[in-house]
């Protein structure tokens, strides 16, 4: 039987096939930021753990920076206002100094959204592995790479031994057929997949989109799929490399040259899955019946077409009680009534960008809607690109130029107002039309009510003052836009500046000093552990509620912590206090005794911890004291984050025994869950139910052992597959030296004062 893209590179990638336990796959490239890092690189000092491959890691800055006009910029100390902010910045800065990391840092046009800088610069190839400490990371797998993301955790793991702990996950095949209608963007693809299988429709799978509409987009158009391939509970997202990704690639500052780009092309040609491959899922869909389409809820999955109408929660009460339930209070949060129409909906706000729909063919998009028309009086609309690179190729377009002369605020590369840890945030009871991935409550901001869709779709949204469908504008001269889906014309974002002495190098070319930082004896042995688990007793705090995710568990702002503790108070914020008093709501569970010291969570509702691969989530759980959570079902990267900081997550898809297991919370009746034997007992020792765990994570749990010490048990393999993969891939190594600082390539901010000189 025939292999899937996802097979191959998995298997290529496996420090030690024989290991079937902790399967250990190396990473090619390390993309870091500043949100994550702090607690991982403290870690990594603490143990004297050096970073083991600084040539394979770039860092830039993205979440927190602001992204109002940096002309009198000087350094990130005196730009950055907020103090949690202010201080994850400069730490990264700090340890990226430390470590000699390369860095995109504000004073450096090449700074911006972190899924946007890799691909731009070439840094995500075909048939790599590519590791970054954020949930949208799948993005880079619109190349043909294996992109995985993980929380801090994770991301120390990485740093340390140049490799992740990955179990091989289940093939998803998404087949979309035919040609896109007119005002159909690459958005409404994923959306309408969402729509379908729901956001854990795909867990445990990595989705490869293929067929003949995904062979027509641009690459730009593949990044918006493989970024949202997350918000369907997909592990990962991929489409085959084909000429359109080799001509997207060829040229950028670290992509193979001379004979190494020859060789790598040979490589890259063979990367597709089998024709006798085997998948476990396949969904197909016809692009004929994809039309322009909006969220109406908070979760990614409450799509419905513009021309359609909010559901109505009667409709589900006799058959999916829960899903009745959800509706009812995404229409409480989002103010809607059911069966209004989706162009009834007004708007406050629109915001352009993220790393969903920030680059330059989103923005040409939007332009040529935008050309010649004016945001309405009520809105106000926003643009952020997705990187310093992004806004120069823009403004050379004169695309700016047509964005503020219809009223739009035009702005400084960063995350902004995708999620609520910047300056760039929703106001309570506020409505926004956003390009972004997640609609989560308070995703955008405090009661902030967000509606995702495409670029155009959003201008067309700041134009009415409310939801708009955008085929209402194709045909007018000013706004006439062809086939949204494929690249509009114009030159790529080439990624670098004028260069004031060129250079063109191969990799195989430059003096091969890239070596690995190995670990001494001592340092393989962590200080530290993580916290042992083996029988608990407790009354478990009961949840009814479906799709928890990590924004509902630990809001945004919260990220903007570099310790590991102090979050548990504002554990489920949103739920636990009156958003205008901040006192306790006392109907929630956890604000009655005895659940204000419940060490299990059981929750009825499936997708526990979907969301965000932030390590802060579980942080936060096991801050208010929680050691285990008991659900049907958890989304994959908050799973993996349970059991590296001492968390027992429990999948039960018993439903009498999940329903047994809850009805105890409810009458404030104890459980037991042992870990050794695998069982969960009432209060009386009779058996509820048994569960299976992971033998690795049980093992780990029981005897308090960290991951990484784990590895590097295992150290010498991991030399001896990096020492084959770099004759095999030489082109892989190397590369990350050929960035130029920023004011040899004229890409310095004229009032820097911490331009980096490399």
């Amino acid at each position: 039987m025939g292999l899937t893209l996802y097979d191959k590179i998995y298997q290529q990638h496996l420090v030690d096939p024989d290991n079937k336990t902790a399967p250990l796959q190396y990473v090619d490239a390390h993309l870091i930021f500043e949100v994550p890092t702090a607690q991982a690189f403290d870690s990594l000092r603490r143990n004297s753990r050096p970073v083991r491959r600084t040539d394979l890691t770039l860092a830039t800055v993205d979440h927190n920076v602001p992204t109002n006009n940096r002309s009198q910029y000087r350094n990130a100390a005196f730009f950055v206002k907020e103090p949690a902010a202010r201080t994850q910045i400069t730490l990264l800065e700090k340890n990226i100094t430390e470590h000699k990391i390369k860095f995109f840092s504000m004073s450096d046009r090449r700074q911006g959204i972190v899924h946007v800088v890799g691909p731009e610069q070439g840094l995500t190839l075909p048939g790599s592995v590519i590791f970054c400490g954020d949930s949208h990371t799948p993005t880079h797998g619109a190349v043909g790479a294996l992109a995985l993301s993980g929380g801090t955790s994770d991301i120390e793991h990485v740093l340390a031994t140049q490799t992740v702990l990955q179990k091989k996950y289940k093939n998803f095949r998404v087949c979309v057929e035919g040609e896109l209608g007119p005002g159909v963007y690459s958005k409404d693809i994923i959306l309408h997949l969402l729509g379908q299988i729901g956001t854990a429709g795909a867990t445990g799978c990595v989705i490869e989109f293929c067929g003949s509409t995904i062979w027509n987009l641009s690459m730009e158009a593949r990044m918006v799929l493989c970024n949202m391939s997350i918000e369907g509970g997909a592990r990962s997202g991929l489409v085959a490399p084909d000429d359109v990704t080799f001509e997207y690639l060829k040229g950028r500052p670290l992509v193979p040259s001379g004979d190494d780009w020859e060789k790598a092309l040979a490589y890259w040609q063979t990367l597709h899955s089998d024709v006798d491959a085997y998948w476990d899922f396949t969904v197909e869909i016809d692009a004929a019946e994809i039309v322009p389409s909006i969220t109406w809820g908070t979760s990614p999955d409450d799509v419905i077409p513009i021309t359609g109408r909010i559901p109505d929660p009667v409709d589900y009460d006799g058959t999916n009680p829960f899903k009745a339930a959800a509706i009812r209070r995404a229409l409480k949060y989002m103010d809607l009534k059911p069966n209004m129409l989706a162009v009834d909906i007004k708007i406050d706000r629109v915001f352009i960008g993220s790393c969903t729909n920030s680059r330059i063919e989103d923005l040409r998009a939007a332009a040529r809607v935008a050309k010649g028309r004016k945001v309405a009086e009520s809105v106000y609309a926003m643009i952020v690109p997705g990187s310093g690179l992004v806004k120069q190729q823009a403004e050379k377009e004169g695309l700016d130029v047509i964005f503020k002369e219809a009223g739009f605020d035009w702005r400084e590369a960063g995350c902004s107002m995708c999620l609520a840890m910047n300056p760039d945030v929703l106001s309570p009871g506020e409505r926004c039309a956003s390009t972004t991935n997640r609609n989560f409550e308070g995703r955008q901001g405090v009661g902030g009510r967000t509606h995702l869709v495409s670029p155009v779709m959003a201008v067309a949204a700041a134009i009415k003052g409310r939801m708009a469908d955008v085929r209402e504008f194709l045909n007018a001269e000013n706004g006439s836009i062809n086939v949204t889906q494929l690249t509009l014309g114009g030159e790529q974002v080439r990624s670098y500046g004028p260069v004031k002495e060129p250079i063109s190098v191969s990799t195989s070319d430059l003096v091969d000093d890239a070596i690995p930082n190995r670990p001494t004896q001592h340092a393989k042995t962590s200080v530290e552990g993580i916290p042992k688990f083996d029988v608990l007793s407790s009354v478990a705090a009961p949840f009814d509620m479906q799709n928890i995710n990590t924004d509902l568990i630990i809001p945004g702002e919260y990220l903007k912590t570099v310790t590991r503790t102090g979050l548990g108070s504002n554990l489920f914020r949103d739920l636990r206090y009156d958003t205008k008093t901040h006192q306790e709501i006392p109907e929630f569970i956890l604000n009655q005794p005895p659940y204000r010291n419940s060490q299990i969570l059981v929750c009825t509702g499936e997708n526990f911890g979907c969301g965000s691969s932030r390590e802060h989530a579980v942080w936060s759980l096991v801050d208010f004291g929680f050691r285990c959570v008991i659900a049907p079902s958890f989304a994959s990267i908050f799973f993996n984050n349970c059991g590296k900081n001492g968390l027992l997550a429990i999948p039960v898809d018993d439903l009498e025994a999940l329903k047994e297991i809850h009805a105890n919370g409810v009458a404030n009746r104890e459980i037991r869950v042992d870990l050794p034997n695998q069982d969960i007992r009432d209060a009386e020792g009779r058996l509820i139910v048994k569960f299976e765990v992971d033998p690795y994570t049980k093992h780990c749990l029981i005897n308090g052992l960290d991951d990484i010490s784990n590895t590097l048990a295992s150290e010498e393999k991991i030399y001896a597959f990096e020492t084959r993969q770099k004759k095999t891939f030489p082109w892989l190594f190397n590369r990350i030296r050929k960035l130029q600082s920023p004011r040899r390539l004229g890409l310095d901010l004229p009032s820097a004062m911490d331009v980096l000189d490399w």
